[in-house]
């Protein structure tokens, strides 16, 4: 959460005489689905700049929140070996961008989809977090109880994949940019 949207927060709670039970509730659940870990992550991203010559790359939008992310990705022996990237998102999209900018690059193609599917798969059907150098995605796991934050937080891995599937369907050269 974005120090604007902590102090709008705090205005609002002092405004109140008593806050109402749910809103306490609600401020509760806030602060557990916006964990340090999750600040931390999204604050100390890397930012890698986009790539000059992919060999795809592909466009996620939120229709919920308006998070944006564009990828860029060059595929060599099945391995991604380079990787960009565009962001305009919310802490929990920088969050899920920022682990995968970091760890990315030296994965295979098949393993990177079956990280989509296993994400999906924490969110939507409460399945098991990634682990090995993707268990920081495990500090994601809270979102499964917020479904309007899923698209979101899947924006990365549905962009890389997107790129990943143009590379290996050819329209990678016609589509990248």
């Amino acid at each position: 959460m974005s120090e604007p949207d902590i102090a709008c927060l705090k205005n609002y709670i002092s405004s109140q005489q008593t806050p109402a039970r749910n809103r306490i509730v609600w401020l509760m659940d806030i602060s557990d689905l916006y964990s340090e870990k999750i600040l931390e992550l999204a604050a100390n991203a890397l930012k890698p700049p986009r790539l000059a010559t992919p060999d795809a790359s592909a466009r996620k939008v939120s229709r919920v929140c308006g998070s944006l992310i564009e990828v860029d990705v060059v595929v060599r022996d099945g391995v991604i070996a380079e990787y960009g990237h565009y962001l305009s998102a919310c802490a929990l999209g920088q969050t899920s961008a920022a682990i995968v900018a970091r760890e990315v690059v030296g994965t295979r193609v098949g393993d990177f989809v079956r990280l989509r599917d296993q994400m999906h798969a924490m969110l939507k059907e409460n399945g098991a977090p990634p682990n090995g150098k993707w268990s920081d995605l495990a500090y994601l796991e809270p979102v499964r109880d917020y479904k309007a934050r899923h698209m979101s937080t899947l924006l990365v891995f549905d962009a890389v994949a997107e790129a990943l599937e143009k590379i290996e369907s050819g329209q990678a050269v016609a589509s990248a940019n």
